[in-house]
């Protein structure tokens, strides 16, 4: 195992930035030591082209061309070096937003708004998505497919064999965070986005335009050795100037009407191969790392191709090709191209010959991509939280067990955590208590890191054993001033998709905070106690916080079937306490009465 695992999070993040912090400045001072590298070396060609000129050539020339190349190569190691510190600079702010986190401070991630779907089973009520919210805490990913892959995991439960294939994965990925870092420094020089990935696909889909008239295959060879031999005849005055210009205009209708019918594929495929590149260079990456995983080996076979080429060297490819073509847009360079080498068409052609080749393959290299990305958040979770526990999962409906369980979003200093036992598909949970006291907070606990714990990820608590199944909610109910409803009727319309699926026999577990409170209290009471005796009589297990502490009584009725807790308020004087702490038997300290003297009301 990799020595990180041994490290605790917030040391190895300040270790990892004072390294690099290190390596910039060395970098910074190369950058200025090849500045001075670079304006010797042109200051010494100019001397030595001075000194050595009045003895010939044969003195000056090998000289030149050696002072040249090496000029050339410091241009480049200056550019490498260049790069370098780029990609230094941001592996440096990762560490940084790593420590903001490790301190409750994860604002600045994406937050993952866009993905919030309407309807949902639960995801208003656990905050998945949004500020604040359970994507947002873990969230690193840099592409847009990587958002949409996270947000999938944690919205949309999966089958068991998965659940237990991520959290295998996040495992061993939690053990190689200085690689997932790079992966992210790969990340962050240019967005990978579905717009960029619908675009190939639709050029995929489309009939290709050239590489089907085979007489191009020879064409695009002879063509461009015609004009440069015409001209090479006319600068050694065989063939006259008018001759040549016929010959120019006749090659610049020719690029032209080729130009008219690479514009449209052009335009499809622009400004994507800087992109692309980001792409081939990640996925390059991770070919090059070991795994043993099942579900990272799972992603290496799909990115294997039947020649011996590797998909990022397919990927890079393209890259080039496009970046090639993109040369269409430099009014400089386009004309002269076109007309002596039919630039658009050698590229088109290559498109071409490229597409036939991989189209099978690119939907699986965004697959992996966004894969990849989703494994690394929930790899970073385990690193970053080693006192939380790998959920285990059992076989029956219904059980759900766990010790020291906190709402992960809460800072450690501030969390309460509290035990949770439900042992059979036939119990209801009545959670009783004053206001303020933990009942809401209590309940997306639950159900926060049970979407942990069905995305394969680490959950908030020392140990967390359930049967995999759909959580439902109803908490967060607000009214629709655009579809004209209230937020009694929001609430109806909630509980009425979850009674749906309660007699269809779904296996669901279901979490509810004081449920039908837009009507008045005999209503409420009647309605929430039907409700649990359909929920008892259908063998659904629910959790539901409530005022209501007649509905405790239920319990006399139903033995077997209902579990009263609660949670209570210390009272001294007009100061009210709570620790948070759930406690069996119903709650029997109500608080409205002093805030309300709080607020200045007189209340007997």
């Amino acid at each position: 195992m990799s020595m990180e695992v041994e490290h605790q999070p917030v040391a190895f993040y300040q270790n990892q930035l004072a390294k690099h912090q290190a390596d910039l400045k060395k970098m910074q001072q190369r950058k200025s030591v090849f500045g001075w590298l670079r304006l010797g070396a042109v200051l010494t060609i100019i001397a030595v082209f001075y000194l050595l000129f009045q003895l010939g050539w044969m003195y000056y020339v090998p000289f030149t061309i050696v002072l040249c190349i090496v000029f050339v190569r410091l241009i480049h190691a200056d550019l490498d070096n260049r790069d370098k510190i780029v990609f230094t600079k941001r592996l440096i702010a990762i560490q940084e937003d790593e420590l903001k986190a490790q301190d409750s401070n994860y604002k600045h991630f994406y937050n993952g708004h866009s993905e919030q779907p309407s309807n949902h089973f639960y995801a208003d009520d656990m905050d998945v998505v949004g500020n604040a919210s359970i994507f947002q805490y873990i969230n690193r990913t840099n592409s847009e497919q990587g958002e949409k892959k996270l947000a999938n995991w944690l919205l949309y439960p999966t089958a068991l064999q998965n659940i237990n294939q991520r959290q295998e994965a996040a495992k061993e990925g939690g053990g190689k965070v200085s690689w997932i870092q790079d992966w992210m420094a790969m990340g962050k020089q240019e967005r990978v986005d579905t717009t960029m990935q619908k675009n190939l696909e639709t050029w995929i889909a489309q009939p290709n335009s050239f590489i089907g008239f085979k007489a191009w295959k020879w064409l695009r060879f002879l063509l461009p050795l015609v004009i440069l031999t015409i001209s090479a005849l006319t600068i050694f005055d065989v063939l006259s100037m008018s001759f040549f210009y016929l010959s120019l205009f006749v090659f610049a209708v020719i690029a032209f009407q080729i130009n008219k019918v690479v514009a449209p594929i052009h335009n499809t495929l622009s400004s994507m191969s800087a992109p692309i590149s980001v792409l081939a260079v990640q996925i390059k990456h991770f070919e090059g790392e070991q795994f043993n995983a099942p579900l990272w080996m799972e992603l290496k076979e799909k990115l294997k191709t039947k020649n011996e080429k590797t998909a990022s060297a397919s990927i890079k490819k393209l890259g080039k090709i496009l970046g090639f073509l993109d040369l269409r847009y430099n009014l400089v360079m386009s004309f002269p191209l076109n007309i002596f080498l039919l630039w658009s068409l050698q590229q088109v052609l290559e498109l071409e010959k490229w597409k036939e080749e991989h189209k099978s393959k690119i939907k699986n290299w965004f697959e992996v991509l966004s894969e990849v990305e989703a494994l690394n958040c929930l790899s970073l979770l385990s690193f970053n939280h080693p006192t939380w526990t790998e959920p285990t999962f059992t076989n029956e409906y219904f059980s759900f067990q766990a010790t020291q369980l906190g709402h992960p979003l809460i800072p450690i200093s501030k969390r309460v955590n509290n035990n949770v036992a439900v042992n059979n598909k036939e119990e209801i949970h009545l959670i009783t208590g004053s206001n303020m006291g933990g009942k809401s907070t209590f309940l997306r606990s639950i159900g926060i890191n049970i979407i942990l714990a069905m995305a394969g990820g680490k959950v908030c608590a020392t140990s967390f054993s359930m049967y995999p199944v759909q959580l439902m909610s109803s908490m967060r109910i607000a009214d629709n001033l655009e579809e004209s409803t209230s937020t009694f009727y929001a609430e109806l319309k909630k509980l009425k998709t979850i009674i749906e699926q309660v007699n269809a026999g779904e296996e669901v577990f279901i979490l509810l905070d004081e449920i039908l409170r837009g009507t008045n209290s005999f209503d409420r009471h009647a309605g929430s106690a039907a409700l649990i005796k359909q929920l008892i009589t259908k063998k659904t297990t629910a959790i539901l916080a409530t005022h209501d502490v007649e509905l405790a009584a239920m319990e006399k009725q139903y033995p077997l079937n209902i579990v009263n807790s609660h949670f209570d308020v210390q009272v001294s004087g007009e100061e009210l306490f709570f620790d948070y702490k759930l406690k069996t038997g119903i709650c029997t300290s109500m608080n409205a009465s002093i805030l309300m003297r709080k607020i200045g009301l007189d209340v007997e």
